[in-house]
């Protein structure tokens, strides 16, 4: 493992690349913000948003929404400074926490419309054992409907305009599949980047073709109603830090008191099974969600690396504990710990208790 030189996160993330000064292309990418015009990007938000803005009352854009700090940063600000009129699409947690609840209900009471997706749990239950077990994801499913769900939504409404956050492989290293990729969302960095693979090939002597609807992107049904994705992101300046800032400054946006594998509080709270997701993580690539967190705010200019390198000591390789055994009895097993072993990754840990070969550097 080699870790960059500014954030610390290691070249074991997918898809990431380093330059010859040893720093990531996630550094990089928030270096490039700094020569941006904003304004310009705030006014070329403003004349999307005057093609499309209803004037009858009816959904002209769809917000892919968790009530999370992010997306509900994101339809707020599109409703409240852009008079746009958001339909929020929402796909269910897995093993949803009661922060992550109580968090949707305080921001549905500002005066927002959403609608709800909680596919065939058996089918889902029996997806996300499989893919727990075949490739150490228990949310590969989940997290293709995420993607599927709120296109969907468009067409099925004749929704011209989606906002989803921001571009992942842009922001936090990534691989570039075209130079519009950090602004609009196409169907082959979904299936290629963010699912890796086709959702019609998942069907077995379990699940059936037509089982797997919630989890296809509607690539003919876009096209066809003429609807165009976009990353947020690119027409104003991204970090959680903000997004997190200005959900506690305009509703009451609560934090979770404690959360395995991380010190953070107020991102990805509402899904007992992210702290398993983020367990194997660290598992397979050798970093977990503290080092994941520390370099997107040591990115941002939030934090330094002498603190960061502090918590991901102590966080970053925590044992997912707190929901353990909802979490198995989701999965369909009694324990998961002779799982999860199975797909560390030797060449990143000694055997011997189980310590990174290469370590973060200490300073």
């Amino acid at each position: 493992m080699k870790y960059c030189k500014k954030c610390l996160m290691p070249n074991t993330r997918p898809r990431i690349t380093f330059d010859p000064e040893g720093v990531c292309n996630a550094c990089r990418y928030q270096e490039s913000k700094e020569k941006i015009d904003w304004a310009a990007r705030a006014r070329e938000l403003i004349t999307l948003c005057d093609l499309h803005r209803s004037n009858n009352g009816e959904y002209d854009c769809v917000v892919p929404w968790s009530g999370g700090k992010d997306s509900s940063t994101i339809a707020y600000k599109l409703k409240t400074k852009y008079g746009m009129n958001p339909l929020l699409a929402c796909v269910s947690p897995m093993l949803p926490t009661a922060v992550g609840n109580a968090n949707r209900e305080t921001f549905l009471n500002l005066g927002f419309d959403y609608v709800l997706s909680r596919p065939n749990q058996k089918v889902h239950r029996y997806l996300a054992r499989k893919f727990f077990i075949e490739r150490g994801n228990p949310k590969a499913a989940w997290d293709a409907q995420v993607n599927s769900f709120p296109a969907q939504v468009a067409v099925q409404n004749n929704i011209k305009l989606v906002f989803y956050a921001e571009h992942g492989e842009s922001e936090y290293g990534g691989e570039i599949l075209h130079k519009d990729s950090s602004k609009t969302r196409d169907a082959e960095e979904v299936y290629q980047i963010q699912l890796g693979d086709d959702p019609r090939d998942w069907s077995d002597d379990t699940v059936q073709k037509n089982d797997l609807n919630p989890y296809l992107y509607p690539v003919d049904g876009m096209l066809g109603r003429g609807i165009k994705a976009y990353y947020y992101a690119w027409f104003e300046k991204w970090h959680m830090c903000e997004n997190y800032k200005f959900a506690k400054d305009h509703w009451d946006f609560r934090e979770a008191t404690t959360v395995d594998g991380t010190w953070n509080g107020w991102d990805s709270i509402d899904d007992k099974m992210d702290p398993l997701y983020y367990h194997m993580q660290y598992v397979k690539y050798g970093f977990g969600k503290a080092l994941r967190d520390a370099a997107r705010m040591i990115q941002g200019g939030y934090m330094g690396r002498r603190k960061a390198l502090g918590l991901i000591e102590r966080n970053d390789s925590e044992f997912p504990e707190t929901d353990f055994e909802e979490v198995c009895e989701y999965l369909g097993m009694p324990d998961v710990r002779q799982m999860i072993e199975s797909h560390r990754n030797k060449d990143l840990f000694v055997k011997r208790d189980w310590v990174l070969r290469n370590p973060l550097p200490k300073g």
